[in-house]
């Protein structure tokens, strides 16, 4: 769709509608150009209305913390939808479950878990990004993963239809599950175990320091960016790259982390192409050097 016909058919949503908007720094990699249509949707009637006004006429991609997506230098021909507030909102349900909207930082659970005394989300600590996101990819880290905490999820299709299905009813797998691609998550509700804070607080602060020994903060950089290929071998993909792959190799800005070797980085002003070049690359060599064919982590919006 033209963007003057989207502006005749979405004029009642000006508030929180843009065109041509700049998703540079929307990103963690700080790499972009824009996106045809912009949207935040505050509460669950703004976004119902306005999927029902698009009609699945548009592509639509859901955007959370922008912590493991690489966005194209050129216009995305299509709409991102940005939750607002009211997707942020956490609740204590009941003594051991916890009611989250899709837009509410991982960490931001894990730490309203502390303060109830609910341990399980302690990993949560860990994983940038956003519960929507995180139940997408069934993310996880230190052995533990989002499908070990989840009961349901509340969802929406893309002419804004609600449902709720029960975790039990959702095949998971490795950073993968078998939910719609074209859901967007709206909540969910999570379940833990009554335990003692200072225990809790204990676990996460070890886990918390694991990660910041062995992983690259504060720069410009996403979460890892290819899977562990476990059905295919036992090393991680960080050994197969680091075994395949000259570490100083870089394309423009982009390079290699030197703390984490499937951590790429925009160490200035890498372009779109500059880190697609290195994520080719890198995949070409390991599947050269020992037959696996990567799988990406990190989503490409292009």
């Amino acid at each position: 769709m033209k963007i003057d016909h989207l502006k005749k058919l979405l004029n009642g949503f000006d508030k929180n509608l843009y065109f041509e908007y700049d998703l540079k720094n929307k990103n963690w990699f700080n790499i972009g150009g824009k996106s045809k249509v912009f949207f935040k949707a505050d509460n669950l009637n703004q976004l119902i209305n306005f999927l029902k006004t698009i009609n699945n006429q548009e592509r639509i991609f859901v955007l959370g913390a922008g912590s493991n997506i690489l966005v194209t230098d050129g216009l995305f021909d299509g709409i991102v939808i940005k939750l607002g507030k009211n997707f942020s909102n956490i609740t204590l349900h009941s003594e051991d479950i916890i009611i989250a909207g899709s837009a509410v930082l991982d960490k931001s659970l894990s730490y309203f878990a502390l303060k109830n005394n609910l341990s399980g989300f302690e990993f949560l600590s860990c994983i940038p990004g956003t519960i929507g996101g995180g139940i997408s990819m069934n993310a996880g880290c230190f052995g533990k993963e989002f499908k070990d905490i989840l009961v349901s999820i509340q969802v929406s299709d893309k002419f804004g239809k609600v449902a709720t299905i029960p975790s039990k009813e959702i095949k998971f797998e490795y950073r993968k599950n078998n939910i719609p691609e074209d859901y967007i998550f709206l909540s969910a509700s999570f379940k833990g175990v009554k335990s003692n804070q200072k225990e809790i607080e204990a676990i996460t602060n070890n886990l918390k320091s694991e990660k910041e020994k062995n992983q690259p903060t504060r720069i410009k950089t996403s979460g890892s960016t290819f899977k562990n290929p476990i059905s295919q071998t036992n090393k991680k993909v960080w050994e197969l790259i680091k075994d395949s792959v000259p570490l100083n190799q870089s394309f423009g800005d982009a390079c290699i982390s030197e703390k984490h070797c499937n951590f790429f980085v925009n160490k200035g002003n890498a372009k779109f192409e500059d880190m697609k070049k290195l994520i080719d690359y890198v995949s070409e060599k390991v599947l050269k050097k020992t037959g696996i064919s990567l799988e990406k982590e990190i989503k490409i919006l292009e």
